[in-house]
């Protein structure tokens, strides 16, 4: 079976093809400034390793779906004969509230929930439901799933997800912490589970999703029971350019005592802070780590800041599962920044937590622990297009 993978935007979708005998990527690519001057698509046939880019006016989401399908069966450029052989389209969706604690298959019923969740997503879920329609008007014959970023941490249990507001906020308002990433998370944990040729039922590990947006779970007998993200991707460790968490009356200082609409503190906490705040010098970690070799200040104390805080929240939910078999780094910092992971578990031997610098040197999935660490620290890379078509495989057959 070969499956499309869709992650619509609001001006942009990206797609892989993926053959799910070989788990390979047959065709990857990207629409760009959908509905603006300028649109293109850059496609890339994998097996040969050629990259096209096609300019061509998109006036929306329909017309770019249209692209990614003539680019996949075009006779120079595409990697299939034709439409008939792409099984299913599992399409990444942000938010699904409570009401989708794991992916599904689309229906009208689907499509009527995933409505109700915009007003929680309402940047994301919009361009999701819009990639939904645009390849179920191309495509109707061929099954749709629905996998959601929110899904795998609805396993959390009450204590974990619940703020401590007026309860009636929660029930008429759905205000609690959702957690997002998950369908990183919850690949990783499972490819750690392989690694160490174990159930995942057996294992206590913590997932740490490290790039420009951050998160970290608890992932207790395969399931999470607790992750840094909340309510919105806004809450947690500080990231390229968001807050992380901090005391919420800065919120109404800012509104009160700088005058600030509640619009322009929004912005200011998504993206105008984080290290990039802090720093004065770039949301991008390379740039930091470069910065505070030559010296720079801020830039140390932007990357102090955030490796501190994922190291309290490594401490904290191996306390939360009543311990911790497993720290599994993954995403674009936590596979390819060295120095971060070393100074991340710096001060953990007390855990058994300690690695190995050499080991921690290698690229790729790997095994970084010390000799003799009581607990495993592995770096996997992970791979959200392919857990996404995992899952939308499971379904259309069933299992």
């Amino acid at each position: 079976m070969k499956i499309l993978v869709i992650n619509a935007g609001s001006s942009s979708l990206k797609y892989q093809l993926i053959d799910m005998d070989t788990h390979d990527v047959l065709a990857k690519g990207l629409c760009e400034r959908i509905g603006i001057e300028g649109s293109n698509l850059q496609h890339t046939n994998v097996a040969k390793d050629e990259k096209t880019k096609i300019e061509k006016p998109m006036k929306d989401h329909g017309d770019a779906i249209q692209m990614v399908i003539d680019a996949l069966v075009d006779s120079e450029i595409g990697v299939i004969a034709s439409m008939d052989e792409i099984g299913a389209v599992g399409h990444r969706v942000v938010h699904g509230a409570e009401e989708f604690a794991d992916s599904c298959m689309i229906t009208e019923a689907v499509m009527k929930a995933l409505e109700k969740c915009t007003p929680l997503a309402p940047l994301h879920n919009p361009p999701n439901i819009i990639g939904i329609e645009a390849c179920k008007k191309i495509m109707p014959n061929v099954p749709m799933v629905g996998v959601f970023d929110t899904a795998f941490h609805q396993t959390m249990p009450p204590k974990a997800f619940m703020y401590a507001l007026p309860y009636e906020y929660y029930e008429n308002d759905g205000i609690r912490k959702y957690g997002f990433h998950g369908t990183s998370h919850k690949y990783v944990s499972q490819k750690a589970a392989e690694f160490l040729g174990k159930d995942a039922s057996e294992l206590k590990i913590v997932t740490c999703h490290l790039g420009n947006g951050s998160s970290i779970s608890a992932v207790d007998g395969g399931k999470c029971v607790d992750t840094s993200m909340g309510f919105t991707p806004l809450d947690g460790v500080p990231m390229g350019t968001r807050t992380g968490s901090m005391d919420p009356a800065v919120v109404t200082y800012l509104i009160d005592q700088k005058g600030m609409s509640a619009k322009e503190v929004d912005s200011l906490m998504n993206k105008q802070s984080g290290v990039q705040g802090v720093s004065g010098v770039s949301s991008d970690f390379r740039d930091l780590s470069a910065a505070s070799k030559d010296g720079n200040e801020r830039a140390t104390l932007a990357l102090d800041m955030f490796t501190y805080q994922v190291k309290k929240l490594i401490g904290a939910y191996a306390a939360a599962m009543g311990g911790i078999d497993a720290v599994v780094f993954t995403a674009g910092v936590g596979e390819n920044d060295a120095a971060t992971r070393a100074k991340i578990v710096d001060g953990l031997d007390f855990m058994g937590i300690k690695i190995d610098p050499a080991k921690n040197a290698v690229r790729g999935t790997v095994d970084i622990s010390a000799d003799g660490a009581a607990v495993k620290t592995l770096v996997i890379p992970t791979n959200e297009e392919l857990m996404i078509a995992i899952d939308t495989k499971r379904l259309v057959e069933g299992n």
